[in-house]
């Protein structure tokens, strides 16, 4: 898979994306991800990229020229856009399994200030999303969690491909259920008797017990 990122700050991007799991992703040669600098195909000497909204309004917009002009220089045949807002449909687990499977190159246009020029919203991209229900100072941050949530799902990213298969949201309606280690005793605090007893079954109803009771507490919206 090969991702590129457009964004005024492609080293807020990389910096998360350069240790653990993803970086050890990129070294298998199972993704190339790269940051390219917006200003780079902007025009003038000062490398304007933003001006202020039609009809009025306070911050500033993305202008369309350089968002075009970098977009047709990266994209390919096949190639899927999207544009990380907050105007944009929320991410889930699903987008990321999705998005893991379906496309060898992704493209993320990374908003910033109060967003993008609307013509590119509608010539260049595929899907718009957003991380969450916030504001964040720029959209090279929510680029960094949305890759970070698809590279660990491409085949060879984890140690074990198990481990992403039983973990939340796999069920979409359902979190995980708690977990322990070792030691079995700590501060008075007891791993539950079941998880120590040896018997799969009885483990795998506790596990499920608990999953949709710590759903019901944190996520009510969920279940």
């Amino acid at each position: 898979m090969d991702i590129d990122i457009i964004t005024l700050f492609p080293d807020v991007s990389l910096a998360p994306l350069s240790e653990s799991i993803i970086q050890r992703a990129q070294t298998k040669g199972l993704v190339n991800i790269r940051a390219h600098q917006l200003r780079d195909w902007a025009e003038g000497n000062y490398k304007k990229v933003d001006d202020y909204p039609y009809g009025g309004g306070v911050g500033m917009v993305l202008k369309p020229e350089p968002l075009f002009k970098a977009h047709g220089a990266l994209k390919r045949e096949g190639t899927h856009t999207i544009l990380m807002t907050p105007q944009g449909k929320s991410l889930k687990q699903a987008d990321a399994m999705r998005l893991s499977k379906s496309f060898a190159h992704i493209i993320i246009l990374c908003g910033h200030y109060e967003g993008v020029d609307h013509r590119v919203v509608e010539q260049l991209v595929d899907e718009e999303i957003s991380i969450g229900d916030y504001i964040l100072t720029n959209g090279a941050i929510a680029a960094a969690v949305l890759i970070d949530s698809i590279v660990r799902l491409l085949p060879g990213a984890l140690g074990d491909d198990e481990s992403s298969v039983e973990e939340s949201f796999t069920n979409p309606n359902l979190l995980e259920s708690p977990t322990y280690t070792k030691p079995a005793s700590f501060r008075g605090l007891e791993v539950p008797e079941v998880l120590l007893s040896g018997h799969h079954a009885k483990i795998a109803e506790w596990r499920k017990n608990q999953a949709y009771e710590r759903t019901k507490k944190n996520r009510p919206d969920l279940s």
